[in-house]
């Protein structure tokens, strides 16, 4: 699942190769923390957090077959 949201999120940013992902499992649950450069926010989130809704849309109907639930953060790096 995490090679989906590489791919869709490497797409959107300018600078993919500063991209960093941290992913936490707990039980059934995963949080995966992306971290981006402050200038790719804007065209990952998309406006109003269209890009961002889509993307937590598409994983969670993935994630339906492997019955893990994906929480996705957006969030910038210092």
């Amino acid at each position: 699942m995490l090679d989906l949201i590489k791919y869709i999120v490497n797409h959107f940013a300018e600078e993919p190769d500063n991209v960093e992902y941290e992913v936490v499992e707990k039980g059934n649950a995963v949080d995966v923390t992306i971290l981006l450069n402050e200038s790719d926010m804007g065209k990952v989130i998309g406006r109003q957090g269209k890009i961002a809704k889509a993307l937590r849309t598409i994983v969670n109907s993935a994630s339906k077959k492997t019955g893990k639930r994906y929480n996705i953060e957006i969030k910038g790096k210092n």
